[in-house]
C-alpha cells in the first residue's frame, strides 16, 4: 500500500485508472509444471484486471512437490506418432510416447533417430 493512503482511497484511485480487484474465495491453488507441483493451502487469492489483462496475486503456505504423475498416452497419440513415423510397432510407440512425456514432436523425432 501507499503510506498515508486508506484503502477505501486506493480503490477509489484504481477505479478511476480503469484498475479492477476483487477477493477470491479459493480453498487451495496449485500450480503445475512438468517436474513439480506448487501447492499454495490457505490462499488470499486477488484478481486484478487493468488495461484488458487479467493477473492473480496469490499469497499463502506454499508447498512444493515433485511430479510422479505419470503422462497418460492416447490412443490417438499413439495412431498419430505410428502414422507420422510409419512404425507400426504400437509398444514401441507408446514407450517413446511415454519417454517424451507425452510430448508427441519429441516422440516422432526420436523414433525417427533410431530409424536412421
Amino acid at each position: 500500500m501507499m503510506p498515508n493512503m486508506d484503502p477505501r482511497t486506493l480503490r477509489n484511485l484504481m477505479a478511476k485508472m480503469g484498475i479492477k480487484s476483487s477477493e477470491l474465495n479459493a480453498t487451495r491453488v496449485v500450480i503445475e509444471m512438468p517436474d513439480k507441483q506448487i501447492l499454495i493451502e490457505q490462499p488470499q487469492v486477488t484478481k486484478i484486471e487493468a488495461q484488458g489483462s487479467v493477473s492473480f496475486q496469490i499469497a499463502g503456505i506454499v508447498t512444493e512437490m515433485e511430479s510422479n504423475v505419470a503422462m497418460e498416452v492416447t490412443e490417438d497419440d499413439i495412431k498419430l506418432v505410428s502414422e507420422a513415423t510409419g512404425i507400426s510397432d504400437r509398444e514401441k510407440v507408446k514407450a517413446a510416447l511415454e519417454k517424451a512425456k507425452g510430448n508427441i514432436a519429441q516422440a516422432i523425432m526420436d523414433l525417427e533417430k533410431e530409424k536412421s
